[in-house]
């Protein structure tokens, strides 16, 4: 049972798969106790007002995984997490729906001036004529990134007529045509847009990137809408813009500190503010605390974990995915062929899954190497640590094709070598190769690697000496060396074998050695 710390208002439904799963949760919303309740704390779950700093993660020293239930992650520590080896995870596709609808309620009530017009109507003002809007319909739109929520805004955007432009570097002209959006640089997608929205993660590149400088370069007409991160607009360059008539709104939902309620932004009358409601919606909510809990539950199991943010590698896909407890466990039998730390591990990928971005694979074998050698639990950020700290240098190797295999799994070091792939429609696991001879075995937790002289009644002797032991064979395969005389048997019994029964194996007539493998 892992204790898992809550510091903010997350779905209860997420919450109650926790404690369904036989964790502890604890639920503390004063920040202000934050450092005196995570030690002991196995996962951390925060929002967005959660500062995860060094501290924090030092107080935290038996911390697993941070998981965070929303997109951004400004507020968490990723690089310190990641030196600690504790995991990060978010919630990418929970509000992208709710964060594209309020993107355009803002852009809607930005170009109606709605929120201005329902305040001096409640206090008495009939203002019909002050508050003249604009119309969407053949007005071009500016998208600022266009990822999973600026391509959502840009769908919608489409239905009101709008022309669509967009600044993003990371994606092909091609695809934005595909899209219906023209790409520009930066400066030009201001210059041209009548409505500009920011959908872009905070960084060090994108920190004040809307500022003065580029407003400078825009139309009088233009309207700014941010309801990505705050920090990414310089507040009081947007403000000093409104107000001296440089352009001619914005629509902000983010802010620098939060939660505030001082900021030039709200000095003026052209300026829409909302206190961060892009992801307050109820679905939004209920899903970022599912996904939350799904994610952290995997990493506290020590599971390939989907929306882990710092693991080296990209996210396995679904051709990928099903050979990750193969490398795994590929990983824990190598640490005992080997019986010794090595200088280096290289991972071989053969056959159709070697066509793919594998980091993944070699992160799952160096975590089933190192679980199987260390006390402490390894997972796929803390791996590559371990190994560097270790002097293990991981080395990947990839081929087009296989000559046997649809595709293949090769781990090799100081002279040994294991080899597995995944067989029938059930993906079953099956070690095919053992220090170069060949067998077709289906791992197990405990295995044996025989070698002896290849002549009748060695497989006797074996299978007699286990059986007096009381140990049952699962499965067995015989391979021959490349010694001529001599043969290899990949032995699965059911059960562990005793030092004392693996001393009788090694001094029977016609056994040359034996090594038990433990998975």
């Amino acid at each position: 049972m892992a204790r898992i710390l809550v510091t903010e208002e997350i779905a209860e439904g997420g919450l109650d798969r926790l404690r369904h799963a036989g964790h502890e949760v604890v639920v503390e919303l004063d920040l202000g106790k934050l450092l005196q309740v995570v030690p002991g704390a196995h996962a951390l779950i925060v929002r967005s007002a959660t500062q995860v700093t060094a501290e924090v993660l030092e107080a935290g020293s038996e911390l697993i995984v941070v998981g965070r239930a929303g997109i951004g992650l400004d507020n968490v520590d990723v690089p310190e997490a990641t030196r600690r080896g504790v995991m990060v995870v978010n919630a990418p596709q929970s509000n992208i729906i709710s964060a594209a609808e309020h993107t355009m309620a803002l852009l809607l009530a930005q170009a109606r001036n709605v929120p201005q017009a329902h305040a001096a109507l409640v206090a008495g003002r009939w203002e019909r004529s002050r508050w003249e809007g604009v119309e969407l319909s053949d007005k071009t739109l500016a998208i600022i990134g266009l990822g999973r929520i600026g391509k959502l805004v840009a769908d919608r955007a489409k239905a009101f007529g709008m022309h669509l432009v967009a600044y993003d570097p990371f994606v092909s002209a091609d695809r934005a045509r595909q899209m219906g959006v023209e790409l520009l640089p930066l400066d030009q997608a201001v210059a041209a847009a009548d409505f500009l929205t920011i959908h872009l993660p905070k960084t060090k590149e994108t920190t004040g990137l809307i500022n003065r400088d580029l407003l400078l370069k825009a139309k009088p007409s233009l309207r700014v809408i941010n309801v990505a991160r705050g920090g990414i607009v310089d507040e009081q360059a947007l403000a000093d813009c409104v107000r001296d008539g440089i352009i001619a709104g914005a629509a902000i939902d983010v802010f620098v500190t939060e939660p505030t309620t001082s900021s030039p932004l709200f000095e003026q009358s052209s300026i829409v503010v909302t206190p961060h409601l892009g992801a307050s919606t109820r679905e939004a909510q209920d899903k970022a605390g599912d996904t939350i809990a799904d994610m952290v539950q995997l990493a506290l199991a020590g599971e390939f974990v989907p929306y882990a943010v710092n693991v080296d590698a990209a996210e396995a896909n679904e051709t990928l995915r099903p050979f990750l407890p193969l490398a795994e466990r590929l990983g824990r039998l190598f640490a005992s062929l080997t019986g010794q730390l090595p200088e280096s591990i290289e991972v071989c990928t053969e056959g159709d899954i070697a066509g793919y971005d594998t980091r993944i694979l070699s992160l799952a074998v160096l975590k089933g190497f190192f679980g199987a050698i260390v006390d402490d639990q390894v997972t796929f950020v803390n791996a590559p640590q371990l190994a560097k700290e270790k002097g293990v240098e991981m080395r990947e190797i990839t081929c087009a094709t296989s000559p046997d295999f649809v595709n293949l799994i090769t781990v090799k070091s100081a002279g040994h070598s294991l080899a597995g792939t995944l067989v029938g429609r059930r993906s079953e696991q099956r070690i095919v190769m053992v220090d170069d001879h060949h067998f077709d075995v289906p791992p197990a937790e405990h295995m044996l690697v025989v070698k002896n002289d290849d002549r009748p009644g060695v497989i006797g002797t074996v299978g007699t000496l286990l059986g007096s032991a009381g140990i049952n064979i699962a499965d067995m395969d015989v391979g021959r060396a490349d010694t001529p005389g001599t043969a290899v048997m990949l032995i699965a019994p059911t059960t562990e074998v005793s030092d004392e029964v693996l001393a009788e194996l090694r001094t029977a007539p016609g056994i040359i050695s034996v090594i038990q493998l433990t998975g």
